[in-house]
C-alpha cells in the first residue's frame, strides 16, 4: 500500500473530472487526462503549489476546510467525500495516541425508554450530541423509516439532512430545518466535545458548504419548538408541532415529540400508524 493514499487519491480524482464537468473550456494540447493542477487550484482557491504538496504527500495534514473545497471544485458525490475524509483521519496520528475519550451518550437510561413506551404511538426520539437518534419509538420509526432517515448504523439525522438528497424532498422548508441542526450543533462545539468537533470536520468534508456556509454564520439561539412540514410517501403533506425536551446534562440527550398540527396531519398519522381516527389529536401550531 501507497504511503501516499491521500494525495494519490486526490490526484485521480483530479484526472477523472474532464474541464466540462466543472465547467471550463477544454483547452488545446492537453497532456494531462481531467484538470490540470492549475485549473483545480483556481477552482478551489489554493495555490498551485500546495495543490502539487498535497498530491506529492509533501503536505499531508491538509485542513478539512480545503478539502472541503476542493470536493466542492471536483464536485465530488459524498462516497467519494467520505472517503477522502478517511484518508485524511488515517494519516492524523493525534487520535492513536493516549487514551481515547469515550464517545457521545449512546446508552438510554431505563426511564426515559419507559418513557417512549408511554408515548406510543406517538413519533419521539432521542438525540445525543451528535444528532444521533439513540432511542425511539415505533411511531418515529413508522414516520422516519419511509424517509430514509434511519437507514445509516446509528441513524443521524443531522448527516441525513445535510448529505441525503432524499431529505429535501422530504422536508418542505429545508433551508429551515438545515439551520436548525446546524445550530444545534454549533452550540455543541461550545463544549470542546472532541467527538462534536470531530463531526464538524466530517460534515465540512461531506456536506460542503450546506455546512460550512451555516456552521461560520453567527451563533443564534436554539429552536426547541415550533412546526416541520413533511412530505411522507404514505401519509402525504404532514405538518408536525415539536417540542423538544433536555435531559439532564450528564445524559448529551434530549428528547424530541411530534404532534399533528391540524386535523389532515392527525388523520394521515393514525392512518399510517393503523391506528383508530383521534387517536393522535391536532395540536394546532
Amino acid at each position: 500500500m501507497s504511503d501516499n493514499e491521500l494525495g494519490a487519491y486526490l490526484r485521480a480524482c483530479r484526472e477523472s473530472v474532464t474541464p466540462a464537468e466543472v465547467g471550463l473550456p477544454p483547452g488545446r494540447r492537453r497532456r494531462t487526462p481531467g484538470l490540470r493542477r492549475s485549473e483545480l487550484a483556481m477552482l478551489a482557491g489554493i495555490s498551485v503549489e500546495y495543490l502539487a504538496r498535497l498530491e506529492q504527500g509533501r503536505d499531508r495534514h491538509p485542513s478539512a476546510q480545503v478539502l472541503s473545497a476542493l470536493c466542492e471544485a471536483l464536485r465530488l458525490p459524498l462516497e467519494a467525500r467520505a472517503h477522502l475524509r478517511l484518508l485524511l483521519k488515517s494519516q492524523e496520528g493525534h487520535f492513536m495516541c493516549g487514551v481515547a475519550p469515550s464517545p457521545a451518550a449512546r446508552e438510554v437510561r431505563p426511564t426515559v425508554l419507559a418513557l417512549l413506551a408511554r408515548l406510543e404511538p406517538t413519533p419521539a426520539v432521542v438525540l445525543n450530541l451528535l444528532g444521533e437518534a439513540v432511542a425511539r419509538t415505533e411511531g418515529y420509526a413508522r414516520l422516519m423509516g419511509p424517509l430514509g432517515a434511519l437507514d445509516s448504523d446509528p441513524p443521524s439525522l443531522l448527516r441525513y439532512v445535510l448529505t441525503d438528497p432524499r431529505a429535501k424532498d422530504a422536508y418542505s422548508d429545508w433551508e429551515r430545518v438545515a439551520d436548525n441542526q446546524v445550530a444545534s450543533l454549533h452550540y455543541e462545539l461550545t463544549r470542546t466535545d472532541p467527538h462534536v468537533a470531530d463531526l464538524a470536520q466530517e460534515l465540512t468534508i461531506t456536506a460542503g458548504t450546506p455546512f460550512t456556509d451555516r456552521i461560520g454564520a453567527p451563533t443564534r439561539p436554539l429552536p426547541r419548538t415550533g412546526v416541520d412540514r413533511l412530505v411522507h410517501p404514505d401519509a402525504g403533506e404532514l405538518r408536525l408541532a415539536y417540542e423538544t425536551l433536555d435531559l439532564p446534562e450528564a445524559d448529551g440527550q434530549r428528547l424530541v415529540v411530534h404532534l399533528p398540527a391540524d386535523d389532515a396531519t392527525s388523520t394521515a398519522l393514525d392512518r399510517l400508524q393503523g391506528r383508530r381516527p383521534g387517536t393522535l389529536r391536532a395540536v394546532g401550531g
